[in-house]
């Protein structure tokens, strides 16, 4: 551009120019927003990428929004650019699942072309590529200089590092709390982390910290494993071995850590389990130990690890001293002394208390040997010899005793890089002590210190460590000896993060091949400062914010590691060159099983899964479901070969009569087929790899001599069912597909060529969804509009009958298609003999062989007759009423309710209600005659067999079905008459309807499945107000409604559970019919009247409720529901069913059922007792005075209110539905005579003994402490100021160990009445513990109260109650030698 000299002599552009160069930038401008209007009329694709490489990252989202024709290479393009990854070290995968397929980063194939769905949410996962993370891109452009990071986020220490800094750069990551100045991943650090399987940071921890020890890590490289002398799975050393060459050497970012653990004898509960990291240094290292017996690393651990000090007592008045020396692995530093308000600052304090000296003096006086008396001394630790690797346990955890809990201590408490220890060696023991070595004195610090005798001359045992052990030196080496050979460098920090009730371990180790500070947290390895490692000192900062200082300071150093500096013997890595040979072995398997491991995620990233289908045509014609694995490059003809042998179709179908095509599970819709397409891959075929498909896959079979039809995209399928108004049958499906724009006229055609029905007269009835029926009537309307869809269900009938003059909601047509859609099948089991009758119904069911006795064989037919009489009578009469009824509701609309359908029909056209419940009750009456007749005549008994007898008093429902009555726990819970479950059932495969509309099933299942999310109100007995008795207050029926469909016909059981006597009867019923319409239909098989049988549901756990609302429908049944009939009475207006348990104090079992019976509203309990007398004499053998037992409230295993004899229910006592009460016999009269009186059950605690005393029921006329006191002091003997009460806990009979009782619970609470807090004691019922506050707990040894514990761990596990108290509250970490912990057979 020309420049010319402006007035300022500057320089600036030509007018010209500058006019050109603002032409340009125009057309420029121009030519971007053309290509934008060309971009905006092609269909976008929206792409939602997770980027699951980093946990810092995995909540992030990247939203690109493309055009359609994008190619994937340029996807990855924009994809890394966003990301400020590399282009090509970084994968992208289908969906949010673990089978997911990658992308192709080098294709050049459209995003439409490789499945995405433009206008939808294309969801895809950034994943590392070959087990390596993405390399960031370097800050050129600018666009990662920034952070995002929030305020939350930067407070962490641990995890991830973020990724939006780079080196060096003033963006580097900095927050208030910690701060890096550099963002590295694995490939930068070059070194791997480990996965914690659930709860083991604790172990990641230490084992990193172990792998960054040169000198540990050389020698169990250098220890060899002999396969022929141990199992690898259970060699610790082995596989720690392995562990540490797959961190040194492995290409993954992380590695699993299940075979050290698997070695260690751990399952996969331990996992879940938290423990210390220095008490499983401890464990480790003894299991170390003890594998390494006989080998050259036999004191490898002692070598690196174990220091020594000396335990000493002198006398402060003739010197004379005594001592023994002790072992360490690590010495535990004090925090915060015992009663102090003030922490120690620095390691270099802690150390200096640790060998502080205390004084023994006054009480404490100290038994001088040589002096003959006690006298004061002076006792103390001192350090005799320091480990190689010098390990210090800062000891955060500690007890509160105000509190009674455990509690970490967050102080602050500074630690150097260098520590030099040469001042906590005491200068008198440079001198040799002229005493003995005593035992009488042990080692008094706490914590980590082995207390091992040994002998006074150790100085051959201390040659091994130079330069270390002071008692071995001459004066002339001590002098010889410089300082610095005392001086430890930290290397490792491990850091709890948390509280004493649990947290999180990582650790900060420094390299010592480069002098780096790395944090090793978990998987994530990051590189740190030494500003980070002054951050785990503890306590609190200034520069913190108001709320994120108490979190902060939870994270501090708990365990600290140095290592001696002697260049002599400070060691180096091995590397890999210098590997022992057993070793170079070892790595080339790990090499190749890893890239095995490698090569089997490739071939699982490329393997499409996708659901398959089969209609088998020999296993019953079910549909047959499986999981088809096919590799993306596969073609279609080689899946189809794959999933020919996955469905077992080999020798029943020709391959070549088999072909996949395109499937809808849901709508049961074939959507195309793939003609000429066998040799396609299936990845292009299914749109790639994606961990779900919007669809499945049909495995289709044909006979030889037929052809595949072809199925094309845009066709809708159709089954169609064929209706015969002369049988009044429905057959099965026959599909044909059809397309939406075709007019209802050429649909027929399309009918009638697949049925040869006349399309002329051809009626088509659309089932749109459940029960919606449509006539589909006009000729030029198409598909489309009339409502159809992917799978479609439609009806046709086609005949001359003049129903076609007819209304559709008034026709038979219509008629037979409601009770089609309407009608359930139900199984019914009938109890297998009658009450207070000498008649039993013998049928014939299915192939059920059982042989009836003597004196009824001759009678089987007429009564098998009689029964296909009544059922004939039944089933004609029912198509009588559905006849009348055709013209009666000429006027109704097609849009009205089912239930307008079948109420009563006019008198002009069919008998009225009441006439047609009369001609049912006549005709079960007369059957009952005949019946009884055809069984052996009117006296007499129907056979002869004494099992079949049956006594004359009403069967309870406790004698039928004791095993459900006697669960106190569901009943109580399910005891509300308002309770409501949603029923789920199995739904079973569609079925056949070949034999028409009166056998088999009458609904398909999609119409159960319908059904299966509804909710469902459970059959209970309603109070007074909603109660459903078949009786009005006469006594009359009153069941006077309309009769709708009812077929029953004999059924066998297939798992066999019919015989011995039980029959079961197939039910196809309208779902419509009340409860009481359907007992009536009953009344013919069961052989009583419906007053004198129950119904009970079976639910899918075969859980049992009776129905009994006797005016609602069967609406909430569902196909293939399972019914049992009971013998017994039915409930009445006012009638309750109730479950009567013993209530038995002092027993094991304090809650034990007795019988069922029923209480009415406004019996008193009194007459309800007298009731109740009969039943349980005769059913439990109980007999008993009515003075000498009383009924109270139950409350699950609770004992409540004592009902008094002269209440009534429902005036003075609520009842309900499932109600139970308990039964409790008296061992003399009744005291309670007024509801204002408490009755209390008290136990006496006697801790001298360790024992509680028998229950003993207090009666209190108040609700005073004082009375309370006075009654009990009466009662023991304890007097009145000694005595202490405590209430209690959780349910009845509130059992608790023996050892926790005279301290948890709450004794002698200060307050003057019982309803008050703590106590609230309101109600009959409650439990209370006294005691002598004078009476001691018994001294026990050891072996006593090991004894003792595990007799009340028996006994509180045998009556259900949580035994709360353990010696320790967490599992024990143990290792296990032998593979694994040895299980107690008797243990479930």
């Amino acid at each position: 551009m020309e420049m010319v000299p402006s007035e300022e002599n500057q320089l600036v552009p030509k007018e010209g120019m500058f006019w050109s160069c603002r032409q340009s930038i125009f057309d420029e401008m121009k030519k971007r927003f053309s290509q934008i209007e060309n971009a905006a009329e092609e269909p976008r694709v929206l792409c939602i990428v997770q980027d699951t490489t980093n946990a810092k990252t995995v909540n992030e989202r990247l939203t690109l929004n493309l055009p359609a024709s994008t190619t994937l290479s340029k996807l990855f393009e924009d994809v890394a650019h966003k990301a400020s990854y590399v282009n090509g070290t970084f994968d992208l995968a289908w969906g949010k699942s673990g089978d997911m397929g990658s992308l192709d980063p080098s294709s050049e194939m459209s995003l439409t072309e490789s499945g995405f769905e433009p206008g939808k949410r294309n969801f895809l996962q950034l994943t590392d590529k070959d087990g390596e993370q993405p390399q960031i891109a370097s800050d050129e452009s600018g666009t990662a200089g920034s952070s995002g990071l929030d305020d939350s986020s930067q407070e962490r220490f641990i995890g991830p590092l973020p990724r939006d800094g780079t080196v060096g750069c003033s963006s580097d990551y900095s927050s208030p709390s910690y701060s890096y100045s550099s963002i590295l991943n694995k490939s930068d650090t070059g070194y791997v982390g480990l996965v914690n399987q659930a709860m083991t940071c604790y172990l990641n921890s230490l084992l990193q910290t172990l792998f960054m020890t040169p000198e540990f890590r050389n020698a169990l490289y250098n220890w060899e494993f002999e396969e022929s002398e141990e199992d690898p799975v259970t060699s610790i050393p082995y596989q720690l071995q392995r562990l540490f060459l797959l961190l040194q050497t492995s290409k993954k970012r992380a590695i699993e850590t299940t075979d050290v653990t698997r070695s260690f004898g751990w399952d996969s509960s331990e996992a879940w389990q938290q423990h210390d990291v220095q008490e499983l240094c401890r464990v480790m290292f003894d299991a170390l130990e003890q594998k390494w017996k006989q080998t050259e690393q036999a004191d490898l651990i002692n070598q690196l690890y174990q220091g020594k000090l000396k335990d000493y007592v002198r006398c402060l008045e003739c010197g004379y001293e005594s001592w023994r020396i002790d072992t360490y692995l690590d010495i535990p530093l004090v925090i915060r002394p015992f009663g102090a308000s003030q922490a120690y600052g620095s390691v270099e304090e802690a150390l200096q208390a640790f060998v502080q000296p205390e004084t023994l003096d006054g009480a404490n006086q100290y038994f001088c040997e040589r002096c003959k008396k006690k006298c004061d001394a002076r006792k103390g630790l001192r350090f005799l010899h320091f480990p190689y690797l010098l390990t210090l346990q800062l000891k955060r955890f500690d007890f509160d005793y105000s509190t009674m809990h455990r509690i970490k201590l967050n102080d602050r408490m500074s630690f150097p890089e260098e520590l030099d220890m040469g001042p906590f060696i005491d200068v008198e023991d440079e001198k040799s002590p002229q005493t003995e070595s005593c035992t009488d004195s042990g080692a008094e610090n706490e914590g980590s210190c082995h207390s091992d005798q040994m002998s006074n001359d150790f100085s051959a045992d201390d040659g091994v460590d130079e330069g270390i052990c002071l008692e071995s030196a001459s004066s002339t080496e001590r002098a010889l000896k410089p300082k610095s050979s005392l001086t430890f460098e930290l290397f490792s920090v491990m850091v709890h993060s948390g509280s004493a009730a649990g947290g999180h371990y990582y650790a900060c180790i420094k390299s010592f091949s480069d002098g780096q500070w790395y944090s090793f947290n978990d998987q994530h390895v990051s590189k740190i400062t030494q500003e980070d490692i002054r951050k785990t000192y503890g306590g609190s900062s200034g520069s913190r914010g108001y709320y994120s200082s108490a979190f902060a300071s939870s994270t501090n150093a708990y365990m600290l590691i140095y290592r001696l500096k002697d260049p002599s013997r400070n060691a180096k890595y091995l590397d890999c060159d210098d590997f022992p040979e057993h070793i170079k072995h070892l790595v080339q398997r790990e090499k190749e099983s890893e890239e095995q491991e490698k090569r089997q995620r490739e071939i699982e990233r490329n393997t499409c899964k996708i659901k398959l289908f089969c209609m088998h045509p020999v296993k019953m014609m079910a549909m047959m479901e499986n999981k088809l694995d096919v590799h993306k490059d596969k073609t279609l003809r080689e899946a189809t070969e794959m999933a020919y042998k996955l469905m077992e179709l080999d020798g029943v179908v020709p391959l070549d009569c088999c072909r996949l095509v395109k499937y809808d599970e849901f709508h049961e819709y074939l959507e195309r087929s793939y003609e000429g397409e066998d040799d396609t891959p299936m990845g292009l075929l299914l749109g790639g790899v994606k961990s779900s498909y919007m669809f499945d896959l049909l495995l289709e079979t044909r006979r030889p001599e037929q052809v595949f039809q072809p199925y094309k995209p845009g066709e809708v399928m159709v089954k169609v069912h064929v209706v015969d108004l002369k049988t009044h049958t429905i057959t099965p499906p026959v599909s044909i597909r059809a397309y939406l724009n075709q007019s209802i006229t050429e649909f027929k055609q399309l009918i009638a060529q697949a049925t040869e029905l006349s399309a002329e007269t051809m009626r088509v009835v659309l089932e749109r969804c459940y029960n919606d029926l449509r006539l589909l009537y006009v000729p030029n309307k198409t598909l489309k509009a009339e409502g159809f869809f992917r799978s479609n269900k439609v009806f046709v009938e086609s005949s001359e009958s003049p129903d076609h003059q007819v209304t559709f909601t008034d026709s038979l047509l219509w008629k037979l298609l409601d009770r089609h859609g309407n009608t359930i099948r139900l199984f019914v089991s009938l109890p297998v003999q009658s009450p207070g009758t000498n008649r039993t119904i013998c049928q014939k069911v299915g192939g059920d062989t059982e042989e009836c006795s003597e004196g009824s064989k001759g009678n089987r037919n007429s009564v098998e007759a009689i029964l296909e009489e009544s059922t004939e009578k039944l089933k004609n009469l029912s198509l009588q009423q559905q006849q009348g009824s055709s013209t009666s509701d000429s006027q109704k609309s097609s849009d009205t309710s089912d239930f307008e359908h079948i109420e009563s029909p006019s008198p002009s056209q069919e008998p009225d209600s009441s006439s047609v419940s009369a001609v049912v009750a006549v005709d079960n009456r007369e059957l009952e005659n005949r019946i009884r007749e055809a069984s052996g005549g009117s006296g007499g008994g129907a056979y002869s067999d004494p099992e079949t007898q049956f006594p004359g008093e009403e069967r309870s429902d406790s004698e039928v079905n004791n095993d459900r009555s006697t669960s106190s726990v569901d009943s109580d819970i399910l005891s509300s008459s308002h309770s409501s479950d949603t029923l789920c059932n199995a739904d079973s495969g569609p079925i056949q309807l070949a034999n028409g509309l009166d056998s088999h099933s009458i609904t398909s299942s999609r119409r159960s499945k319908a059904n299966e999310g509804k909710k469902e109100t459970w059959d209970t007995a309603e109070e007074d107000s909603g109660t459903d008795s078949e009786y009005d207050e006469n006594g009359k029926s009153k069941t006077e409604s309309y009769y709708l469909y009812f077929r029953a016909e004999p059924y066998a059981q297939e798992d066999g559970s019919g015989e011995g006597g039980q029959k079961c009867v197939l039910v196809n019923v309208d779902k419509r019919i009340t409860l009481s319409a359907f007992k009536q239909n009953l009344e013919p098989f069961v052989g009583v009247t419906s007053t004198q049988f129950k119904v009970f549901r079976v639910y899918a756990n075969n859980q049992e409720f009776e129905s009994v609302r006797l005016n609602e429908t069967l609406s909430s049944f569902s196909d293939d529901n399972k019914i049992t009939i009971r013998l017994g009475r039915a409930l009445k207006k006012g009638e309750y069913r109730v479950k009567v348990y013993q209530l038995l104090v002092n027993d094991a079992e304090p809650c034990k059922f007795l019988v069922d019976t029923v209480f009415a509203k406004g019996m008193t309990v009194k007459q309800s007792k007298e009731e109740l007398m009969p039943q349980l004499k005769d059913q439990c053998k109980l007999d008993l005075n009515i003075d000498k037992f009383r009924l109270r409230k139950k409350t699950w295993k609770n004992p409540g209110t004592v009902f008094l004899d002269y209440h009534v229910y429902e005036e003075d006592i609520n009842i309900s539905s499932n109600w139970e009460v308990f039964l409790e016999v008296l061992d003399g009269p009744e005291k309670m005579k007024s509801m204002s009186q408490l009755a209390v059950l008290t136990r006496r605690w006697t801790p001298a003994q360790m024992k509680l005393e028998p229950f003993q029921e207090v009666v209190l006329e108040s609700s005073s402490v004082e009375e309370l006191k006075e009654k009990l002091s009466e009662i023991s003997g304890i007097p009145l100021e000694n005595l202490e009460f405590a209430k209690g806990r959780g349910t009845f009979p509130c059992d608790i160990s023996v050892l926790e009782i005279h301290q948890d619970l709450d004794w002698n609470p200060k307050v003057s009445t019982l309803n008050v807090w703590p106590l609230y004691i309101c109600d009959d019922g409650a439990v209370v513990f006294y005691r002598d506050s004078t009476e001691e707990p018994m001294e026990q040894s050891e072996d006593e109260r090991n004894e003792l514990m595990k007799k009340e761990s028996s006994r509180l596990l045998k009556t259900g109650h949580r035994v709360s108290y353990s010696p320790r509250k967490e599992k024990a970490l143990k290792i296990y030698l032998d593979g694994g912990p040895v299980k107690d057979p008797g243990q479930d």
